[in-house]
């Protein structure tokens, strides 16, 4: 009759045995350590693989606004931010009606219409190096009409915007517009 099971080799029964003996050690260790062994202060960010804290970790006001303690700030070392800088961004609106007058806006120096559906808007500073948008839309709650609308840095003043209205099918046309510049 034959055999099953063969007798191990000596390199095998050894191989086990340390496999056993490693196992073993590590689990007693993970067995005893707890939060206790740890120091505090001892363990930093770098320490955790992303994605392994949990919000029961976190201590409340660990994060955000509220773990900055403000007494402790140096106030001579903060930096106002200027107002201007924030609100600077999309400060220069206009809404131009097909006449060329400005029915509303902020920053607007002067409209005017120089021709069959082109127009010139200045504003109260350069905006050469700003970025224009613009959309046909009439200057009340009525529909806007269809159309096509280009603009441009005006050539001839630096605190300009250029824009021109056409009709659908490329032919000039007075539309109103809404124009927005951002710096």
């Amino acid at each position: 009759m034959q055999r099953l099971f063969r007798r191990p080799s000596p390199a095998l029964v050894v191989a086990c045995l340390s496999l056993f003996v490693s196992l073993g050690g590590v689990s007693y260790a993970v067995a005893t350590i707890d939060s206790a062994d740890i120091v505090d202060g001892s363990i930093r960010n770098r320490d955790f693989k992303d994605g392994t804290l949990r919000g029961q970790e976190a201590k409340p006001d660990g994060f955000g606004p509220n773990a900055i303690k403000e007494q402790s700030l140096d106030a001579s070392k903060l930096k106002q931010v200027p107002s201007s800088a924030v609100t600077d961004g999309l400060a220069r609106q206009a809404v131009i009606a097909d006449t060329g007058a400005t029915v509303r806006g902020r920053a607007v120096a002067s409209s005017a219409q120089t021709g069959t559906g082109q127009y010139v808007v200045a504003f109260d500073r350069d905006v050469r190096q700003c970025t224009y948008y613009a959309t046909l839309g009439d200057e009340s709650a009525s529909g806007p009409g269809t159309g096509q609308i280009a603009v441009t840095s005006a050539a001839a003043n630096v605190n300009g915007v250029r824009v021109v209205t056409r009709a659908s099918d490329g032919t000039a046309v007075n539309r109103s517009f809404h124009l927005l510049v951002s710096c």
